[in-house]
């Protein structure tokens, strides 16, 4: 049984008629022809199609296109600052040469993008010392077992933990800046 759908895509609105039983990974790929989620395993265990469903991070090879109407979608091909900038993200991968075959760099980097925003929040992982506290510290142990959702066929785990540790980092001291301003007398 086919359905009409609205799926909200990177910015745009597209409306389809899918089968039910369409998965959101094989709609946004056969269908709307992205090529940033990766069919990796159908399982939801490797990774590859990782994309931020309403700003979460979600593997999508296991859930239904139409179950997802009108939630916004941000996949590899979305998350461009701009026309001229990279998300920083993006960036650290290049600098840190975080690539080899690249079947899996979509949905690390939609992951990696998740995850920051989980640690901002304030959520801990099953590795986190202090499960009360305010503020999450992602060091190389925390970063690994966030991250261990997502799969690398080649192993390049080895430069992706630095990547996302120097985001992080920048981040926390931009936050830091930020802070001293506002708490600076005027």
């Amino acid at each position: 049984m086919d359905l009409e759908i609205t799926l909200r895509v990177n910015g745009a609105t597209h409306r389809l008629s899918v089968d039910t039983r369409t998965t959101l990974l094989d709609a946004l790929v056969e269908r709307l022809g992205l090529t940033g989620p990766k069919k990796g395993c159908d399982h939801g265990q490797w990774g590859a199609c990782t994309i931020l469903l309403d700003g979460r991070r979600v593997t999508i090879c296991l859930a239904l296109a139409v179950a997802h109407q009108d939630a916004q979608i941000v996949t590899i091909e979305g998350l461009v600052a701009d026309d001229d900038h990279l998300h920083p993200l993006q960036q650290a991968f290049i600098d840190h040469d975080d690539f080899q075959c690249g079947y899996c760099t979509p949905g690390q980097l939609c992951s990696a993008v998740g995850m920051l925003r989980e640690a901002e929040a304030g959520w801990p992982s099953v590795v986190s010392t202090d499960l009360n506290a305010e503020h999450v510290t992602l060091d190389d142990e925390e970063i690994r077992e966030r991250m261990s959702g997502n799969l690398c066929r080649c192993a390049a785990y080895a430069n992706i933990v630095p990547a996302i540790r120097e985001v992080a980092q920048q981040a926390q001291e931009a936050l830091r800046m930020q802070q001293a301003r506002r708490e600076a007398p005027r």
